[in-house]
């Protein structure tokens, strides 16, 4: 018999065993809802990014499946063949729109979005200046790139000034942060890093995926959030958050967006959106500007999570958004936690290394704008039992 090259990869399975850090994929097995259905567990659910509930909101069903009828189920191709439909140029059309730029260029996902805007934008003879913590996409982006990847620590904007005043001066550079981090919920510095960047004339790129939906006039973001119209040169969103479908997408001027279809390797090579999913991206839009009370309800309900952890001794760092990270610092004791959370009916994943630091495992929650009062209070009772049996707090 064969012996198996892959082998290994049994071994490392092995190890994360061992370490209390194998985790089994949870099903779910019904609505992305606040209270759902999870491996045949009814859950009050603090794990999903639907910020604002649309990923069942009536109007964004309706528009999916008028287009599912007139459109079919795919398209077949890429976008610069035959993929191009009129929907997602309106699609394009409402995102510039809505983000106050002149273009923006739709994605497959937020992850194909960072990393195939950095890669093409940027050449081996480039520097990307990035915070430490910023999102993995960015990161894989860079490395695509080839450009000399400099990272300063978390929201240390002094020490990305002394990085840009190593580097050569003509060099092309490209300071890069989140506008909210995804494990532990705060904002990137952003006044201040558009400051720098306009001091030593950087391309200034923001990835503003859980801001979307969350941060700003209707949602438009940290951008919108911060009054940085128009000193951000490349804004990337997502459309698989917030908006409750998928993909992602890169605003920002029309010859940025123009050259990101000829050069953009995700756009490029990957098969357009499903018309359905466009259609729905739309209506999405249409709620965020005309139902803004889910926004109102989404902060309410992030407010009286967050306050509740914090009055039962839970220690949920800098959060300054609706992630909410639980800390425990080691990554079994956070699995351990999720696990009988999940055993009390609240769906809270654990967070490990290499996705967060390590020492810093969490538990990460999200309270959004569908949850009732009932179900948020449910889940802190839950909470404070287990954290209790787990020495925790």
């Amino acid at each position: 018999m064969r012996p198996d090259p892959l082998s290994f990869l049994g071994d490392e399975l092995n190890a994360l065993k061992a370490q209390g850090l194998y985790r089994h994929l949870r099903v779910l097995d019904d609505k992305q809802a606040a209270r759902t259905k999870v491996d045949g567990r009814e859950v009050v659910n603090l794990s999903s990014n639907n910020y604002l509930g649309l990923t069942t909101h009536p109007r964004l069903k309706e528009k999916a499946l008028a287009a599912l009828e007139q459109f079919g189920v795919g398209t077949g191709s890429v976008r610069t063949i035959a993929g191009t439909m009129q929907i997602h140029m309106e699609l394009e059309r409402r995102l510039a729109e809505f983000k106050k730029t002149e273009a923006t260029v739709v994605f497959q996902s937020g992850f194909a979005a960072n990393a195939g805007t950095v890669a093409a934008v940027l050449t081996k003879e480039d520097f990307v200046i990035s915070d430490e913590l910023n999102h993995a996409s960015i990161i894989d982006g860079a490395r695509l790139s080839r450009a000399s990847i400099k990272v300063f620590p978390h929201r240390d904007v002094n020490a990305a000034r002394k990085i840009v005043g190593e580097l050569p001066q003509a060099a092309r550079k490209l300071l890069i942060s989140d506008g909210v981090f995804s494990m532990d919920g705060d904002l990137g510095a952003l006044p201040a890093l558009c400051e720098l960047a306009e001091e030593h004339g950087l391309i200034m790129m923001v990835d503003d995926a859980h801001a979307s939906g969350v941060f700003g006039t209707n949602g438009r973001g940290t951008i919108d959030h911060f009054g940085l119209h128009g000193r951000v040169d490349i804004q990337v969103g997502t459309l698989s958050k917030a908006i409750g479908a998928l993909g992602g997408y890169v605003a920002g001027s029309r010859s940025l967006i123009e050259f990101l279809y000829h050069r953009a390797r995700p756009f490029l090579f990957s098969t357009s959106h499903p018309p359905s999913v466009a259609a729905t991206c739309i209506a999405a839009l249409d709620v965020l500007e005309s139902e803004p009370h889910w926004m109102q309800q989404l902060w309410d309900n992030a407010r009286f999570f967050k306050a509740g952890l914090q009055t039962l001794g839970f220690d949920t760092g800098i959060s300054e958004s609706p992630i909410t990270p639980v800390i425990v610092g080691d990554g079994a004791r956070a699995m351990t936690l999720s696990d009988k959370l999940f055993d009390a009916g609240v769906f809270a994943q654990g967070i490990g290394f290499p996705t967060v630091p390590q020492g810093k495992a969490r538990v990460r929650t999200i309270g959004t704008a569908t949850h009732t009062e009932a179900e948020l209070q449910f889940a802190l009772d839950a909470f404070g039992k287990v954290g209790s049996e787990l020495g925790i707090i």
